[in-house]
């Protein structure tokens, strides 16, 4: 057998000055794998903050009692850095300057106000994102805080104790503002979060969101949208950090309030630097994530990168591909390995009470911006083999093109293995596979942990059927136009207990279960195009296939059935005020 590869050496004549702005993801992963790389490097790291690698993913959970050790948060100090790797890192130290010319940066100590000029031979920016902080009036009140560092998180632990704070005003339903109102909740206190757009979790199409919505209000959390905020001032209640005010004049009285109102790139010390940045003060980097100087690099939550799904770039704040983007950068200064990145297809995961999201790729809302040409699924398989005790609906929703069934995006809630699905759905579409694809795959199986047939095969197979022209589907928000249509006829192939139970699809729905759509079938008008409905999307499919085989030539089946359906009323019901 031929020998292993050898490692590549890296010598150097002197010792190669590397310099890292900003530590935590992006920047602790490249200044260790320099390490890795070559012993000889002068290698310095300056953190504005306390801590060069903390886990801030982790940060909420602490606040809501789940993580009970504060120090496992914070994993690695100056100390231990210096002793594992020999680096030189500086904490509580800005860089206020980038010196292109010179290849020197200068850096403050924040503490004792100590300037120093840091030479380099390479630079690399990890300076992530900043809380975004809309000019509302009162925005800086003392109990409005933000939640970035573990400094920040301390400052909450703080002032909900000392405060002994009861009430809590959750701003912002992104990532961090539904974390942090289960949390807040969890610790036992009574939390609203508000939201100024028409729904919670924008990575997140309205109906898939609305399940969310529905279980944060179910575990006793007001959820407010469409509420946009005017205003931060005293209470007329006596809460403790005042009152949050909306647009709608209502008031909501919080002990505490958490501003979580998105980030944007903190890039302005590459704006100070002449670096070229986008239009939304991103850091434009090339594939390897050199920036428009050769000596300067830039990874996280900062940059522009690739979009492999609809081409050009976007900005994607996510600690993952921060990690990969810092290695590989040290991996090209090193000279271990010239190497691409491929862009970030925004893979992600939420816990939101006792239910799972994910999602990965570009959702609806983002295709229909771009123009896109789509088709959407929409299925609801049990979490493994249904005999099995244990198993739970999820929803799980897969976007493709309609006309090479290459996979775009999905998303999917449930109580369990959702994110399982989500991850193989995320390998699929880095990978460029289609419809097809996606129902040969050959994944695990046995009863405690999938079905024979896997949630991802399941939508391979039901995008084959599509693209197919085994069926035509209509969307959940399509089916009121089709109703009003004289010429439509809605069947319902559920059981009447079914209905009874689970509530009537439309008013002018007629009822036949599939079992006896054959014998029926004379019920149903000849020559009008048919939209058919059950629980979950799979009895309607086959009643829509004996349909068609029988002499009807209109035949839909409606994506996702009454589940989706009725996610997308609930969904259309929040964004109008209405408690769901």
């Amino acid at each position: 057998a031929p020998d292993p590869p050898v490692a590549k050496v890296v010598a150097m004549s002197a010792p190669l000055n590397l310099v890292v702005i900003g530590g935590v993801a992006g920047g602790m992963s490249a200044a260790a794998r320099a390490r890795r790389l070559n012993e000889s490097a002068n290698i310095v790291v300056f953190e504005k903050g306390p801590d060069p690698s903390f886990a801030n993913c982790g940060m909420p959970y602490y606040l809501g009692g789940e993580i009970t050790n504060r120090a496992s948060l914070n994993l690695q100090t100056p100390a231990s850095l210096k002793a594992r790797l020999n680096l030189d890192v500086r904490t509580r130290t800005e860089v206020i300057k980038i010196n292109r010319s010179a290849k020197t940066v200068t850096a403050k100590n924040l503490q004792t106000g100590e300037e120093v000029e840091q030479p380099y031979d390479h630079l690399i920016l990890s300076v992530g994102a900043t809380p975004v902080k809309p000019p509302i009036p009162g925005i800086d009140r003392p109990g409005n805080l933000i939640l970035r560092n573990l400094d920040d998180m301390d400052m909450i632990h703080k002032w909900i104790n000392e405060k002994s704070a009861k009430k809590a005003v959750v701003c912002g339903a992104g990532f961090i503002g539904v974390e942090m109102a289960e949390q807040l909740k969890h610790r036992g206190m009574e939390v609203t979060l508000v939201e100024g757009l028409p729904q919670i979790m924008a990575p997140l199409d309205p109906e898939m969101a609305a399940i969310l919505h529905t279980e944060l209000e179910k575990t006793g959390i007001k959820v407010l949208v469409n509420s946009g905020i005017v205003g931060f001032e005293e209470s007329t209640s006596g809460a403790i950090a005042g009152d949050v005010v909306l647009k709608s004049g209502d008031r909501l009285p919080g002990d505490v309030v958490i501003l979580g109102l998105g980030v944007r790139a903190d890039s302005n010390l590459a704006k100070e630097a002449g670096l070229d940045l986008n239009p939304r003060g991103g850091i434009v980097v090339d594939e390897h994530m050199k920036t428009s100087d050769p000596s300067i690099w830039a990874v996280g939550d900062a940059i522009e990168v690739p979009n492999p799904i609809l081409g050009g770039r976007w900005m994607v704040a996510m600690a993952g591909p921060a990690n990969r983007q810092g290695r590989m950068v040290a991996d090209i200064i090193m000279g271990s390995k010239s190497r691409s990145y491929r862009g970030t297809i925004g893979t992600s995961v939420l816990r939101c009470c006792s239910l799972t999201a994910a999602c990965t790729g570009i959702n609806e809302k983002g295709l229909k911006a771009a123009g896109r040409a789509y088709h959407a699924i929409h299925i609801h398989p049990r979490s493994h083999a249904g005999y099995y005790p244990g198993s739970s609906m999820m929803t799980l929703k897969v976007l493709f093109s309609p006309g090479d069934g290459k996979l775009l995006g999905a998303q999917a809630v449930g109580a369990d293995k959702v994110e399982k699905r989500i991850d193989v759905l995320a390998t699929a579409l880095y990978a460029g596979m289609t419809m097809d694809d996606l129902a040969q795959l050959e994944l695990c199986y046995a009863p405690p942990f999938g079905s024979a047939k896997d949630p991802v095969n399941f939508a391979g197979m039901v995008g084959q059927n599509m693209l197919e022209g085994l069926v035509k589907t209509v969307s959940w928000d399509q089916l009121g136009s089709f109703a009003d249509d004289a010429n439509t006829v809605i069947v319902d192939v559920r059981g009447p207990k079914e209905i009874e139970t689970q509530g009537k699809l439309h008013e002018k729905a007629i009822n036949i279960p599939v079992d006896d759509i054959r014998a029926r079938i004379g019920e149903i008008p000849a020559g009008r195009r048919v939209v058919v409905s059950c629980y979950s999307g799979q009895r309607s499919y086959y009643a829509a296939r004996i349909l068609m085989q029988k002499g009807f030539s209109d035949v839909y089946n409606l994506d996702g059935a009454y589940t989706t359906w009725s996610h997308g009323l609930l969904s259309q019901k929040a964004a109008a005020g209405a408690k769901l």
